[in-house]
């Protein structure tokens, strides 16, 4: 279907590296470094959602509709990006790429859901429990765990390796990081929180993910203490900005852009960046945790302006 992997993984590779590509802004090389990257990941994540018969239909139907759905697939650049700055190759990070994409749309099912931030709209299309039905989407949800962590056991040849990244996913994605900060994010609906509540939330909530997307593609590279290090501190200020312009698109982005209902943290009482710090001071955050971000990629050298890109690209989007 479409153009093989080998075909996207050379044009990526010339995306990276044209020099031609320099005449025009960054954020715009990014953006055609990240639809090469996405197709790339697609064609890897379509093979993973191939059920035998075993699998109920419907549950196949709605596992492949929230997966395949035309997700960014920023995650999964980072994962492959962090490889490639530690002198791995894309075929050894992408069981990776494809799992950490598997556990954020697990995330972005259940946080649809009616008990969460009953939202009917994602990635531009209806939600999964509106395409099919509430306990339907449930179960697709649930079926996305086990099978990143199947993909990691089975698909990443180093043993050694692969343990690392079990550990670090589990991590990221358990009740001390991902769930847990959704739990406090819901918890703490309309309550007077300060800046530091907020942070702490979306570092585990938003910021876990990031940062592990970045360690196991220094993993699967067998990158050094130092590079995970660097790749690591990058991680931690690239999540919170990324948080900081989402809260700043939720006010000012078009939903046919961003994909979801724009609006919708207000009207669920969540707390934001604007709301605590005001829209400037936010604007000026994430340009300072951008900053901060690219500061902890200068030990790489050169081989890091694709996740410099990716930092500005973060703070400049508009979906």
């Amino acid at each position: 279907m479409g153009i093989p992997a080998p075909a996207f993984r050379r044009l990526y590779d010339a995306c990276i590296n044209s020099e031609s590509l320099m005449s025009i802004s960054e954020v715009e090389i990014f953006g055609t470094q990240l639809e090469t990257a996405r197709k790339l990941v697609d064609s890897n994540l379509e093979k993973y959602v191939q059920f035998d018969s075993d699998c109920p239909q419907l549950l196949a139907d709605a596992i492949a509709y929230s997966l395949m759905s035309g997700g960014k697939r920023l995650r999964p650049m980072l994962v492959l990006a962090a490889a490639t700055v530690c002198g791995g190759s894309l075929d050894e990070a992408m069981p990776a790429a494809c799992a950490v994409e598997m556990i954020h749309t697990y995330s972005l099912i259940h946080d649809d859901l009616p008990a969460m931030d009953d939202d009917d709209l994602r990635r531009g299309q209806p939600s999964c429990h509106i395409k099919f039905d509430e306990a339907t989407a449930i179960l697709a949800g649930d079926a996305l765990i086990p099978l990143a962590f199947e993909i990691l056991t089975r698909d990443i040849r180093s043993a050694g390796k692969a343990m690392q990244c079990i550990s670090e996913l589990s991590q990221a994605s358990g009740a001390c990081n991902l769930v847990g900060g959704q739990a406090d994010d819901l918890r703490l609906q309309n309550a007077d929180i300060d800046v530091p509540t907020l942070e702490a939330i979306h570092r585990r909530k938003t910021g876990a993910l990031f940062t592990a997307s970045l360690r196991m593609g220094c993993f699967c590279a067998g990158g050094t203490d130092a590079q995970l290090e660097s790749l690591t501190k990058y991680g931690q200020n690239l999540g919170l900005a990324f948080q900081v312009t989402d809260d700043l698109l939720d006010l000012f982005g078009e939903e046919a852009k961003i994909g979801k209902r724009v609006g919708k943290d207000t009207a669920l009482g969540k707390r934001t960046y604007p709301e605590l710090i005001g829209v400037e001071p936010s604007r000026h955050l994430a340009s300072e945790l951008r900053d901060r971000a690219i500061e902890s990629m200068h030990s790489f050298g050169d081989v890091a302006k694709d996740l410099i890109r990716f930092a500005n690209f973060v703070v400049e989007r508009n979906f």
